[in-house]
């Protein structure tokens, strides 16, 4: 073979090399498929107890994923979505009519998926006595017309209610303000914003005249299998759409009361997906909504599986 030959056929090689590699790569650069792959997606913070066992166990059954989340509040996690800084968003809340009208006209498919009703909770310290609250009077609190713990109990010595929050822009908060009070603002002079959902906890660990606000997911004692067990380091609030609460009235947030709609305090969480690659946002969302062990990891977590897998039995408890 001359060396004219030689040089011609090296360079066809190196050419169709360069080919086949550029024809491979996807023109978005993304490498990523269905079950493979890394991605970022946000979340947010309020629902990281669930969301960090769903990675857990999907990369564990995925070898080749890697799925990171970043937790925020709730209006950066749809902002970041809104913006493609990330392709997968866990919320409360379903896109709204502009977000999806502002999606297509830039050719994209938002996909909205329920995932699971959470039980919003009322936490308080375990010196307090008062143990339930109705709606109502839980209004008044945020709204400021109800500042003090002996209102709800003539007999209380606490002073003044004081409420924690895990953060501002946090879906807790959006919960309280377009749901229980028709947009109208937080109004109680004795508000207190932390940071994180574990923070909450703290804070009312500490302060015995308070009212935490915080998901369920929080609160699941992982040592009681059955989901019927709270954290023992704080308690929780029954709650009653009938005013004035009585025990009979006042449920909390067990997975049974959530799905027989009990409980008064439920919130959808919601996968936002806007991902036209169908790559690894696409298995993720679909591992955790429609994969039983995805859903199982839902329900173990005392939430409620939007394809509720909760069964009821009638127990009769014979005394001797």
């Amino acid at each position: 073979m001359n060396c004219k030959l030689f040089n011609i056929l090296v360079g066809l090689s190196i050419f169709l090399g360069l080919a086949l590699s550029c024809k491979d790569k996807p023109k978005n650069g993304r490498t990523d498929t269905y079950s493979s792959g890394t991605i970022r997606f946000v979340a947010d913070e309020s629902f990281s107890p669930i969301i960090d066992e769903e990675v857990e166990v999907f990369e564990s059954i995925y070898r080749n994923a890697k799925v990171i989340p970043h937790y925020t509040n709730e209006l950066d996690a749809v902002n970041m979505l809104m913006k493609g800084e990330t392709l997968l968003a866990v919320t409360s809340r379903n896109f709204t009519k502009k977000e999806v009208d502002n999606l297509k006209a830039r050719k994209f498919l938002p996909v909205a998926t329920p995932l699971a009703y959470d039980g919003l909770t009322l936490i308080v310290n375990n010196s307090n006595p008062d143990s339930i609250i109705s709606v109502q009077d839980f209004k008044k609190i945020l709204l400021g017309k109800l500042n003090k713990w002996s209102a709800l109990n003539p007999q209380s010595k606490l002073g003044d209610i004081e409420v924690a929050f895990d953060n501002k822009q946090s879906s807790t908060v959006h919960y309280c303000v377009d749901s229980l009070l028709d947009g109208t603002p937080i109004n109680s002079p004795n508000i207190y914003a932390v940071k994180k959902s574990a923070e909450v906890i703290d804070f009312v660990e500490k302060h015995p005249n308070a009212i935490g606000i915080i998901g369920s997911n929080w609160l699941n004692d992982k040592r009681d299998t059955t989901n019927v067990t709270f954290k023992r380091n704080i308690r929780v609030m029954g709650v009653s759409k009938i005013h004035p609460a009585t025990l009979e009235s006042s449920w909390k947030p067990y997975q049974f009361y959530l799905y027989n709609g009990n409980y008064p305090f439920i919130r959808t969480i919601w996968l936002l997906l806007n991902d036209p690659f169908h790559g690894l946002p696409w298995g993720f969302h679909n591992f955790m909504s429609a994969d039983y062990k995805g859903q199982l990891i839902i329900h173990r977590g005392g939430l409620l599986p939007y394809r509720a897998m909760t069964l009821s039995r009638e127990v009769i408890i014979k005394k001797q």
